[in-house]
């Protein structure tokens, strides 16, 4: 047997104790969050970059009623919610992990976990999350809004709102799963109107509270429960 591989077959079943580590570490020191939501966004979004500024009003918005705010505590949207949320007074919990590209927590981060494996994080934000806002985003984003869509699709969470904020930016991505996905029947209609587009943080923050209006309702939005914009013109 190789080198390489005999030291691995030694390691790996030891990796065991460190994911373990980080599940418990995260569970005990997010215990007591209950009312959070998850903005996710490019670690790339500038200061100048609308994007930012709507990212801290909405994170304003979300803390101001009641509402503690989670990112992966990085630069960018990251730093922007985590601001917004830190400036209203809020919850700004902050969800590091560990790259070879160091990624540093933003200062704006109030309360700060560090993660060495990407799904024990993903994890976290699922766990203590009872929305979901996805922000204009690269690679990072669209895999974190695409896997917590799954479980949801595939019942291994509960619905949450799924809220993509900016229409110019996410209105050819929808309009391409309605065109394939979804008209060629590999995503049913009630996963599809899950999504709900917002462009402001009064219809985020209204999208979050009219889905919990109901303490009973365990099913999303329609299209007539709030302003939406239209996702297409064949919708």
């Amino acid at each position: 047997m190789p080198k390489r591989n005999h030291q691995r077959k030694l390691e790996d079943p030891w990796q065991i104790f460190r994911i373990m580590g980080e599940f418990v570490e995260g569970f005990d020191e997010l215990s007591d969050v209950t009312n959070a939501v998850s903005i996710f966004g490019s670690s790339r979004t500038k200061p100048s970059d609308p994007y930012y500024q709507l990212t801290i009003d909405i994170a304003n918005a979300l803390a101001r009623a009641g509402y503690s705010v989670i990112t992966g505590a990085g630069p960018g949207a990251m730093e922007a919610a985590n601001k917004g949320a830190s400036e209203a007074g809020g919850e700004s919990i902050g969800l590091n992990i560990e790259i070879p590209i160091q990624q540093m927590p933003n200062r704006f981060v109030k309360r700060l976990l560090s993660f060495r494996y990407f799904f024990v994080r993903r994890v976290m934000f699922v766990k203590y999350s009872k929305a979901l806002v996805v922000m204009p985003g690269g690679f990072g984003t669209l895999d974190e809004f695409f896997e917590i869509a799954t479980l949801v699709q595939t019942k291994r969470v509960d619905p949450i709102p799924m809220i993509l904020v900016g229409q110019e930016y996410w209105q050819g991505l929808l309009d391409w799963m309605e065109r394939f996905v979804l008209k060629r029947g590999y995503m049913e209609w009630d996963d599809w109107k899950r999504f709900t587009i917002c462009e402001t943080a009064e219809e985020v923050l209204t999208t979050v509270e009219a889905f919990y209006k109901d303490s009973k309702a365990r099913h999303p939005l329609t299209v007539t429960d709030v302003p939406r914009r239209t996702r297409s013109s064949s919708s």
